[in-house]
């Protein structure tokens, strides 16, 4: 197999000292004369934190959410949910979705055609109503991510990848067609949710047109060879989780762009050596670079790697629409981009650098969301501030600006402009003295109390720094952090945060975990408020005893006679597949639930439709046998 993303690969110089010995090498003698090598050395200096006691809890939420019983763990071929639910597998990759609508053969199908087809490895999504009242919890449209391929499973149908000697350009293009976006139009009818083939359909891909917008547009290291002026990236992969706006559009978040280009040897600048050694560019894992030479990074076209890792916005109502990468966002390995409206009508959006190490960020909108739309003509998403979390030992916490100008973000130190600081995040944030975090994943806000939460997958490195906000070492389990910002204002700069959870075995194991043995869990990953302020728990990665990855719910307004909140057990996945996205229609009646890359690995003939036993990524439909709400 072609091997996955090595997510425990720490490139922070804040924790790890490798990253010298890697620009160095990358580093060409002419600029080591003309003072690159100080400019590099720059990038190494950030403070370290000690570790402390656990800090005091947020403000509770409302009690008595959970009505359903907790099922046990699994190691079985079918998901599972409580009794009194019904699932069903929906619109597996490959499905027929617009165009010729080609039905999906196992390895056999064309470039052409899987570009007609729904992508694989589901990942984040949203489901947006076509109607206001209950129609629209009946029929909308369901968007979602495409995150990677097994290149096995997509181009022979089994776990055989061909040869490199054998690559061709029609297997570059099947695979850039099998990642990016769905916008798929569904609708109830029955009981039973069918794909509409209506005009709203459409596939987003690694090879559709895009525009930058924000203040790096047209920068200087946004710009290429087959794109001078900097504006107009092409496509989008490894898309990971999402959010949404207020004002209905879809942002979908690039994560591990980084292993898609081959870095040629040669005399990079020293800039150009710290910005590929910080985001681990190189490795063409999906070989791309074979057939496709936008994907080799060479000294006189370096650039093409730092048009990725934006969050990308989308319009799922408009088929023809161009998606825009947001540049104010920070260009990092975007996990998610949860939107929260606060205070005086400012949008904040929560965002989580998913490697072992890295930051939590928010971006805050520089004034009202609708004073900025539909009065001054400009994106919400344009105008604001990004900021990097510093978690304090003592529970306290404050937002650091990625300004230029502000401390050490100058050109001295090697931030020249804004757009410096924002095409070059993860450098500005380590000279800011963010802190390090165990894998900063999925972001949630929950919308009764206003808690904002982030799951912190693991962190096995061997170069990681204990903090109280990161007990463990290793940490092999992960844990969730909750914050509450001062004043309940999202927009503030300054906030309180708690130990959510610890995940693991239980607290019977020793393992340091706060949750139930009943409730074991590992390697959170997804994360959704509901809107009654359900916590929805997704995993990826090691569970307790071998089992395969879960969905739970949690309930931050009950807490036991430790303090941990309530959870239960309510979804068990597939074999070797990632529990990843959720999501309900307006009435809470209906959740979406993705499987990702079942039978990785092998293992797995899931979700087995229409005779077909290529294990394949799909939604998973979910509904309560009484009709009611999900969960309660």
């Amino acid at each position: 197999m072609i091997q996955p993303y090595d997510d425990e690969a720490d490139l922070n110089p804040a924790t790890g000292t490798h990253l010298r010995e890697v620009i160095a090498s990358r580093v060409s003698r002419r600029s080591v004369l003309t003072g690159g090598a100080a400019l590099a050395a720059g990038f190494f200096s950030s403070g370290l934190l000690a570790p402390a006691a656990r800090a005091a809890a947020p403000r509770a939420a409302k009690k008595g959410l959970l009505g359903f019983t907790p099922i046990p763990l699994s190691r079985g071929d079918e998901v599972a949910v409580p009794p009194g639910y019904s699932a069903r597998a929906f619109i597996p990759w490959g499905t027929p979705l617009l165009g010729d609508y080609p039905d999906f053969v196992p390895g056999a199908n064309t470039a052409d055609e899987q570009a007609q087809q729904v992508g694989a490895h589901h990942d984040g999504m949203h489901y947006f109503a076509l109607h206001h009242g209950r129609k629209g919890s009946t029929h909308g449209l369901l968007v979602l991510n495409h995150e990677y391929v097994d290149e096995g499973y997509l181009q022979t149908g089994t776990l055989t990848v061909p040869p490199a000697s054998g690559w061709t350009p029609e297997m570059v293009r099947k695979s850039q067609n099998a990642h990016g976006v769905s916008v798929v139009e569904i609708k109830e009818s029955g009981g039973d949710w069918e794909v509409v083939r209506g005009r709203y359909n459409r596939r987003i891909t690694a090879n559709t047109p895009m525009t930058f917008a924000g203040p790096a547009t047209g920068h200087r290291l946004l710009r290429t060879a087959t794109d001078p002026a900097g504006t107009t990236p092409l496509g989008t992969f490894n898309n990971c989780a999402h959010g949404y706006t207020p004002w209905g559009t879809y942002l979908t978040c690039e994560e591990n762009f980084n292993g898609y280009f081959r870095l040629d040897p040669g005399a990079y600048t020293a800039e150009q050596a710290a910005n590929q050694g910080r985001y681990g560019i190189g490795g063409d894992r999906n070989r791309w670079a074979t057939n496709d030479p936008r994907f080799v990074v060479t000294p006189t076209d370096p650039n093409e790697p730092n048009r990725f890792g934006w969050v990308v916005e989308v319009d799922p109502f408009d088929p023809h629409s161009t998606p825009v990468k947001r540049t104010a966002l920070g260009r990092v390995k975007h996990e998610g981009a949860t939107v929260h409206v606060s205070k005086g009508g400012r949008v904040v959006v929560y965002l989580g650098d998913d490697q072992v190490n890295e930051y939590l960020y928010k971006f805050v909108s520089a004034g009202n969301w609708k004073d900025l739309l539909r009065e001054q003509g400009k994106s919400p998403l344009d105008e604001g501030t990004l900021y990097v979390a510093k978690v304090n030992d003592d529970g306290t916490g404050q937002w650091l600006p990625l300004v230029h100008g502000s401390g050490p973000l100058t050109a001295a130190n090697g931030f020249a402009d804004q757009g410096d600081v924002l095409v070059k995040t993860r450098l500005a944030a380590t000279a800011l003295g963010a802190t390090p975090m165990d894998r900063p994943e999925w972001t949630a806000v929950d919308p009764i109390t206003g808690t904002a939460y982030l799951t912190l997958t693991n962190n096995t490195s061997s170069a990681k720094v204990l903090s109280a906000a990161n007990p463990r070492k290793p940490n092999v389990w992960g844990h969730i952090l909750g914050w509450n910002e001062a004043g309940g204002d999202h927009a503030a700069t300054s906030f309180r945060w708690e130990l959510f959870l610890v995940a693991g075995q239980g607290r019977g194991s020793g393992d340091g975990s706060t949750i139930a043995d009943s409730d074991a869990f590992g390697s959170p990953d997804g994360l959704w408020a509901d809107p009654d302020g359900r916590l929805w728990i997704q995993t990826d990665g090691s569970q307790p005893s071998g089992a395969n990855d879960q969905m739970l719910a949690a309930d931050p307004g009950v807490r036991d006679a430790h303090g941990a909140p309530e959870v239960r057990r309510f979804f068990t996945g597939v074999t070797n597949g990632e529990v990843t996205g959720v999501v309900c229609t307006p009435d809470q009646r209906t959740m979406f639930v993705n499987i990702q890359h079942p039978g990785e690995g092998g293992g797995s003939t899931w979700p087995r439709l229409d005779g077909i036993t290529t294990p394949r990524s799909a939604t998973v439909v979910i509904t309560k046998d009484d009709g009611g709400v999900i969960g309660s």
